[in-house]
């Protein structure tokens, strides 16, 4: 009994030994100096400095919802589309003042809006026109004295499948038919008045026949769209319209953060809200807009080039706004 004690004791007493040696061979990174540590965030200061007149917050009913970047001295804002809900618009500028704002027009394929803000002295983002590449550091600034985060450019331009967005149905497993055995609370169904034993006829003018052939069809449509399904229900047959949603697992991702045509990728760690001001290289000039947070290690960004197509659109559509709507 003694011997086991002592071996149990001297195993304890090299095994503290050992973690002791470790840790001072190999020191712990002080927290400060992590990625998104302050240490590092103040080295960034000096472009957080230059850019952070040319970006807002944008509020919903004072809750922030997103970052905008600021494209024209009249007051134009870029931002992302899905995060803005119905309510009071505001923007919060980097004085500090919050000031009235308004929705002009939207790019629904690439979840972009126009916001006009109405304040006065504000300094449009400056774009890059050099190669973005691979392994170069990525700055998404705020309207602190430090930027919100900062990381490195770990994809190219590629594209990125819409997230497969659902009418909400449990199909029924007893027959090959596209039955519902019920539909999901809280889904587009179930507002529409579908009901268990509900037989899918059509899909988008398309006859069907069974469950996948159902899936398939409903996967050219994104999160927000409608879809006109044919329903059979005992002899009798009607027509819906059904609003496709997505099913969320994480408020850590953006509400939107798929069907892009063309995204830079980057290991920036955003809050969703985070999305939709700029995304800076070095010399604090813009080489994309933040556009999702995509998962735990992922954020996208439209390239500098496509913003601006989508700018120059998004203010000839405004443009043909009534004056009082401008």
């Amino acid at each position: 009994m003694k011997t086991a004690l002592y071996l149990t004791l001297l195993v304890t007493s090299l095994t503290q030994v050992a973690l002791a040696q470790d840790e001072f061979d190999f020191p712990a990174l002080p927290a400060a100096r992590y990625r998104s540590g302050q240490q590092v965030l103040d080295a960034f200061a000096p472009i957080s400095a230059q850019t952070r007149n040319s970006i807002v917050e944008i509020n919903v009913n004072e809750d922030t919802v997103a970052l905008g970047a600021v494209v024209d001295a009249s007051g134009l804002v870029l931002t992302k589309a899905s995060e803005i809900r119905p309510g009071k618009l505001t923007c919060r500028l980097a004085n500090g003042k919050e000031v009235e704002a308004k929705l002009l027009a939207s790019d629904e394929e690439e979840d972009v809006a126009l916001v006009r803000v109405k304040a006065e002295g504000l300094k449009p983002i400056l774009w890059a026109t050099n190669t973005v590449v691979e392994g170069q550091w990525a700055i998404t600034p705020g309207l602190a004295d430090t930027p919100q985060a900062v990381g490195i450019i770990s994809t190219l331009t590629h594209k990125i499948q819409p997230q497969r967005a659902l009418i909400g149905v449990q199909w029924s497993l007893f027959t090959t038919q596209p039955t519902v055995e019920f539909p999901i609370p809280g889904f587009g169904a179930e507002e529409a008045g579908v009901k268990s034993g509900d037989v899918i006829v059509s899909v988008d003018g398309t006859s069907v026949t069974n469950r996948q052939q159902v899936v398939e069809i409903l996967k050219t449509f994104r999160e927000g769209q409608s879809v006109q399904i044919r329903f059979k229900r005992e002899e009798k047959e009607f027509d819906t319209s059904i609003k496709l949603m997505l099913l969320k697992f994480s408020d850590d991702v953006s509400l939107r953060s798929g069907g892009f045509d063309e995204v830079i990728e980057h290991d920036t760690v955003l809050e969703p809200w985070q999305c939709g001001g700029p995304l800076v290289n070095l010399d604090g000039r813009a080489i994309g807009l933040n556009i999702a947070r995509a998962s735990r290690v992922a954020t996208y960004a439209l390239p500098a080039s496509l913003a601006r197509q989508i700018l120059a659109k998004l203010k000839s559509k405004a443009a043909n706004l009534p004056s009082d709507d401008r």
